[in-house]
Protein backbone atom coordinates (compact mmCIF):
# COMPACT_ATOMS: atom_id res chain seq x y z
CA UNK A 1 0.00 0.00 0.00
CA UNK A 2 1.56 3.20 -0.69
CA UNK A 3 1.42 6.47 1.26
CA UNK A 4 -1.29 8.32 -0.32
CA UNK A 5 -3.67 5.26 0.07
CA UNK A 6 -2.48 5.51 4.28
CA UNK A 7 -3.78 8.02 4.55
CA UNK A 8 -6.83 8.32 3.15
CA UNK A 9 -7.59 5.04 5.20
CA UNK A 10 -6.72 6.82 8.12
CA UNK A 11 -8.49 10.10 7.59
CA UNK A 12 -11.44 7.87 6.83
CA UNK A 13 -11.29 5.97 10.27
CA UNK A 14 -11.01 8.86 12.11
CA UNK A 15 -14.20 10.24 10.27
CA UNK A 16 -15.91 7.25 11.71
CA UNK A 17 -14.21 7.51 15.18
CA UNK A 18 -15.48 11.11 15.21
CA UNK A 19 -18.90 10.53 13.79
CA UNK A 20 -19.28 7.60 16.80
CA UNK A 21 -17.55 9.32 19.88
CA UNK A 22 -19.08 12.32 18.91
CA UNK A 23 -15.49 14.39 19.36
CA UNK A 24 -11.64 13.51 17.55
CA UNK A 25 -10.30 10.28 19.95
CA UNK A 26 -6.98 11.15 21.08
CA UNK A 27 -5.35 8.61 18.90
CA UNK A 28 -6.71 10.81 15.84
CA UNK A 29 -5.17 13.91 17.01
CA UNK A 30 -2.02 14.03 15.01
CA UNK A 31 -1.41 12.21 11.55
CA UNK A 32 1.59 9.51 11.94
CA UNK A 33 4.08 9.71 8.91
CA UNK A 34 2.93 7.34 6.21
CA UNK A 35 5.74 5.68 4.11
CA UNK A 36 5.02 2.86 1.09
CA UNK A 37 5.13 -0.38 1.69
CA UNK A 38 6.83 -1.12 -1.30
CA UNK A 39 10.23 0.35 -3.00
CA UNK A 40 8.98 3.12 -5.78
CA UNK A 41 7.48 1.62 -9.00
CA UNK A 42 9.29 1.33 -12.13
CA UNK A 43 7.99 3.49 -14.93
CA UNK A 44 6.47 0.55 -16.38
CA UNK A 45 4.75 -0.59 -13.18
CA UNK A 46 3.53 3.36 -12.55
CA UNK A 47 2.06 3.13 -15.75
CA UNK A 48 0.34 -0.38 -15.11
CA UNK A 49 -1.26 0.77 -12.09
CA UNK A 50 -2.87 4.14 -13.69
CA UNK A 51 -4.06 1.91 -16.12
CA UNK A 52 -5.84 -0.15 -13.91
CA UNK A 53 -6.84 2.72 -11.60
CA UNK A 54 -8.70 4.24 -14.60
CA UNK A 55 -10.34 1.23 -15.89
CA UNK A 56 -11.67 1.10 -12.38
CA UNK A 57 -13.19 4.45 -12.47
CA UNK A 58 -10.51 5.86 -10.32
CA UNK A 59 -11.40 4.50 -7.23
CA UNK A 60 -8.53 5.24 -5.16
CA UNK A 61 -8.76 8.85 -6.22
CA UNK A 62 -12.61 8.84 -5.24
CA UNK A 63 -11.08 7.64 -1.76
CA UNK A 64 -8.71 9.75 -1.42
CA UNK A 65 -11.65 12.19 -2.40
CA UNK A 66 -14.22 11.52 -0.26
CA UNK A 67 -11.73 11.57 3.01
CA UNK A 68 -11.33 15.34 1.97
CA UNK A 69 -14.79 16.15 1.82
CA UNK A 70 -15.76 14.53 5.04
CA UNK A 71 -13.44 15.80 7.07
CA UNK A 72 -13.64 14.87 10.67
CA UNK A 73 -15.43 17.41 13.14
CA UNK A 74 -12.36 20.09 14.93
CA UNK A 75 -11.21 19.12 18.29
CA UNK A 76 -12.54 21.92 19.47
CA UNK A 77 -16.29 21.64 18.20
CA UNK A 78 -16.85 17.77 19.48
CA UNK A 79 -19.73 18.21 17.19
CA UNK A 80 -21.03 19.85 19.90
CA UNK A 81 -21.63 17.19 22.33
CA UNK A 82 -23.01 17.24 25.91
CA UNK A 83 -22.84 14.98 28.92
CA UNK A 84 -26.75 15.10 28.17
CA UNK A 85 -26.26 13.70 24.66
CA UNK A 86 -23.66 10.83 26.58
CA UNK A 87 -25.83 10.18 28.82
CA UNK A 88 -28.56 9.33 26.29
CA UNK A 89 -26.60 6.93 23.85
CA UNK A 90 -26.13 5.57 27.34
CA UNK A 91 -29.46 5.00 28.53
CA UNK A 92 -29.91 3.54 24.44
CA UNK A 93 -26.76 1.31 24.40
CA UNK A 94 -27.14 -2.45 24.26
CA UNK A 95 -23.46 -3.13 23.56
CA UNK A 96 -23.00 -5.90 25.82
CA UNK A 97 -25.02 -8.24 28.24
CA UNK A 98 -25.45 -6.09 31.12
CA UNK A 99 -27.72 -4.07 29.23
CA UNK A 100 -30.34 -6.75 29.39
CA UNK A 101 -31.18 -6.75 32.98
CA UNK A 102 -30.35 -3.42 34.20
CA UNK A 103 -32.97 -1.07 36.12
CA UNK A 104 -31.31 1.98 35.31
CA UNK A 105 -28.13 3.08 33.14
CA UNK A 106 -25.79 5.34 35.66
CA UNK A 107 -24.12 7.75 33.37
CA UNK A 108 -22.74 9.74 36.07
CA UNK A 109 -23.25 12.75 38.35
CA UNK A 110 -21.34 16.08 39.46
CA UNK A 111 -20.40 19.63 37.94
CA UNK A 112 -19.92 20.59 34.82
CA UNK A 113 -16.63 21.96 34.76
CA UNK A 114 -14.99 19.82 38.05
CA UNK A 115 -11.77 19.91 39.69
CA UNK A 116 -11.49 16.47 40.18
CA UNK A 117 -12.99 12.94 37.78
CA UNK A 118 -13.30 9.96 40.39
CA UNK A 119 -13.94 7.26 38.21
CA UNK A 120 -15.20 3.70 39.82
CA UNK A 121 -15.80 0.27 38.77
CA UNK A 122 -19.39 0.15 38.22
CA UNK A 123 -22.88 0.42 39.73
CA UNK A 124 -23.95 -1.61 42.41
CA UNK A 125 -27.59 -2.21 43.30
CA UNK A 126 -28.81 1.03 44.93
CA UNK A 127 -26.74 2.60 41.77
CA UNK A 128 -29.09 0.33 39.38
CA UNK A 129 -31.85 1.26 41.46
CA UNK A 130 -31.82 5.01 41.47
CA UNK A 131 -29.48 5.71 38.37
CA UNK A 132 -26.90 7.74 40.23
CA UNK A 133 -23.21 6.71 41.05
CA UNK A 134 -21.75 5.97 44.54
CA UNK A 135 -25.53 5.98 46.59
CA UNK A 136 -24.77 3.02 48.30
CA UNK A 137 -22.51 2.44 51.33
CA UNK A 138 -20.05 2.69 49.11
CA UNK A 139 -20.67 6.00 48.01
CA UNK A 140 -21.47 7.51 51.94
CA UNK A 141 -17.89 6.52 52.51
CA UNK A 142 -16.73 8.18 49.32
CA UNK A 143 -18.52 11.23 50.20
CA UNK A 144 -17.03 11.02 53.30
CA UNK A 145 -13.47 10.22 51.88
CA UNK A 146 -13.87 13.34 49.52
CA UNK A 147 -15.39 16.26 51.61
CA UNK A 148 -12.01 15.14 54.19
CA UNK A 149 -10.11 16.84 51.46
CA UNK A 150 -12.66 19.86 50.45
CA UNK A 151 -14.44 17.73 47.87
CA UNK A 152 -17.42 17.44 46.89
CA UNK A 153 -20.08 15.64 43.94
CA UNK A 154 -21.86 19.25 44.28
CA UNK A 155 -19.62 21.76 44.08
CA UNK A 156 -15.91 20.14 42.50
CA UNK A 157 -16.04 16.69 41.52
CA UNK A 158 -17.75 14.79 39.15
CA UNK A 159 -18.44 11.34 39.15
CA UNK A 160 -18.29 7.91 36.93
CA UNK A 161 -17.51 4.62 36.42
CA UNK A 162 -15.66 2.35 33.72
CA UNK A 163 -19.40 0.36 32.66
CA UNK A 164 -22.57 1.98 33.07
CA UNK A 165 -24.81 -0.25 33.59
CA UNK A 166 -24.66 -2.97 37.03
CA UNK A 167 -22.57 -6.35 36.82
CA UNK A 168 -24.63 -9.40 38.22
CA UNK A 169 -24.07 -10.32 41.76
CA UNK A 170 -21.76 -6.93 41.72
CA UNK A 171 -19.02 -9.12 39.91
CA UNK A 172 -16.19 -7.35 37.98
CA UNK A 173 -16.87 -6.22 35.07
CA UNK A 174 -15.66 -8.53 32.27
CA UNK A 175 -13.28 -6.62 29.73
CA UNK A 176 -15.61 -7.46 26.66
CA UNK A 177 -18.17 -5.41 29.04
CA UNK A 178 -15.48 -2.65 30.06
CA UNK A 179 -14.44 -2.15 26.10
CA UNK A 180 -17.80 -1.85 25.37
CA UNK A 181 -18.68 0.90 27.42
CA UNK A 182 -15.44 2.94 27.43
CA UNK A 183 -15.38 5.34 24.39
CA UNK A 184 -18.88 6.73 27.10
CA UNK A 185 -16.03 7.36 29.82
CA UNK A 186 -13.73 8.77 27.26
CA UNK A 187 -16.38 11.00 25.73
CA UNK A 188 -17.32 12.58 29.73
CA UNK A 189 -13.57 12.95 30.01
CA UNK A 190 -13.45 14.60 26.70
CA UNK A 191 -16.07 17.02 27.65
CA UNK A 192 -15.27 17.23 31.13
CA UNK A 193 -11.56 17.94 31.28
CA UNK A 194 -11.19 17.26 34.52
CA UNK A 195 -7.40 18.82 36.27
CA UNK A 196 -7.27 15.44 38.03
CA UNK A 197 -8.42 11.58 38.23
CA UNK A 198 -8.70 9.78 41.14
CA UNK A 199 -9.06 5.89 40.19
CA UNK A 200 -11.07 3.87 43.00
CA UNK A 201 -10.43 0.13 42.79
CA UNK A 202 -8.37 -2.10 40.52
CA UNK A 203 -11.03 -2.14 37.78
CA UNK A 204 -10.81 1.59 37.36
CA UNK A 205 -7.19 2.13 37.55
CA UNK A 206 -6.45 -1.12 35.12
CA UNK A 207 -8.60 0.25 32.37
CA UNK A 208 -7.95 3.38 32.33
CA UNK A 209 -3.80 2.80 32.58
CA UNK A 210 -4.28 -0.04 29.98
CA UNK A 211 -2.45 -2.09 32.44
CA UNK A 212 -2.47 -5.65 34.53
CA UNK A 213 -0.20 -4.85 36.93
CA UNK A 214 -1.60 -5.32 40.68
CA UNK A 215 -3.29 -2.12 42.67
CA UNK A 216 -0.50 -2.53 45.48
CA UNK A 217 1.65 -1.11 42.14
CA UNK A 218 0.05 1.33 40.81
CA UNK A 219 -0.99 3.04 44.70
CA UNK A 220 1.71 6.06 45.22
CA UNK A 221 2.61 7.76 42.48
CA UNK A 222 0.75 9.86 40.06
CA UNK A 223 0.26 8.30 36.58
CA UNK A 224 -0.43 10.06 32.92
CA UNK A 225 -3.68 9.71 31.56
CA UNK A 226 -3.92 11.63 28.34
CA UNK A 227 -1.97 14.49 30.23
CA UNK A 228 -4.06 14.58 33.18
CA UNK A 229 -2.61 13.03 36.35
CA UNK A 230 -4.15 10.49 37.80
CA UNK A 231 -3.71 8.44 41.35
CA UNK A 232 -4.92 5.56 42.26
CA UNK A 233 -6.40 4.36 45.56
CA UNK A 234 -8.58 1.45 46.97
CA UNK A 235 -12.08 1.74 46.18
CA UNK A 236 -14.24 2.38 48.73
CA UNK A 237 -16.25 -1.13 48.89
CA UNK A 238 -12.82 -2.64 49.83
CA UNK A 239 -12.43 0.12 52.80
CA UNK A 240 -15.69 -1.53 54.50
CA UNK A 241 -14.34 -5.10 53.95
CA UNK A 242 -11.08 -4.31 55.49
CA UNK A 243 -10.83 -1.25 57.97
CA UNK A 244 -6.93 -1.73 57.79
CA UNK A 245 -6.62 -0.23 54.19
CA UNK A 246 -8.59 3.62 55.69
CA UNK A 247 -4.92 4.30 56.68
CA UNK A 248 -3.00 3.80 53.57
CA UNK A 249 -6.15 5.50 51.53
CA UNK A 250 -5.71 8.48 53.73
CA UNK A 251 -2.38 8.58 52.85
CA UNK A 252 -3.29 8.59 49.05
CA UNK A 253 -5.90 11.02 49.65
CA UNK A 254 -3.27 14.03 51.14
CA UNK A 255 -1.10 13.11 48.30
CA UNK A 256 -4.02 14.00 45.99
CA UNK A 257 -4.98 17.15 47.85
CA UNK A 258 -1.73 18.39 47.83
CA UNK A 259 -1.46 18.25 43.94
CA UNK A 260 -4.76 19.22 43.49
CA UNK A 261 -4.00 22.46 45.25
CA UNK A 262 -0.88 23.20 43.36
CA UNK A 263 -2.86 22.85 40.18
CA UNK A 264 -6.06 24.20 41.19
CA UNK A 265 -5.22 26.74 44.36
CA UNK A 266 -9.14 27.59 45.05
CA UNK A 267 -10.26 24.28 44.11
CA UNK A 268 -11.89 24.53 47.27
CA UNK A 269 -13.80 27.98 47.19
CA UNK A 270 -17.10 26.98 46.47
CA UNK A 271 -17.02 23.74 49.05
CA UNK A 272 -19.37 23.90 52.30
CA UNK A 273 -18.97 21.13 54.82
CA UNK A 274 -22.25 19.03 55.18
Amino acid sequence: MLAPEKKAVWNLLKTASSSLCGYVPGSFSSMPVFSDDAEPATNAEASGRTAHASASGGRADNFTNEAKSNPAPAESGRSGITLEDVAQKVASCSRCALSKKRTHTVPGMGVLHPAVLVIGEGPGAEEDAQGLPFVGPAGKLLDKMLEAISLSRDTNCYIANIVKCRPPNNRTPLPEEADACISFLEAQIHILKPNLILAAGRTAAQNLLKTTEALSHLRGTFRDYNGIPLLVTYHPSALLRDVSLKRPAWEDLKLFRAELLRLVPDYAKDFIKK
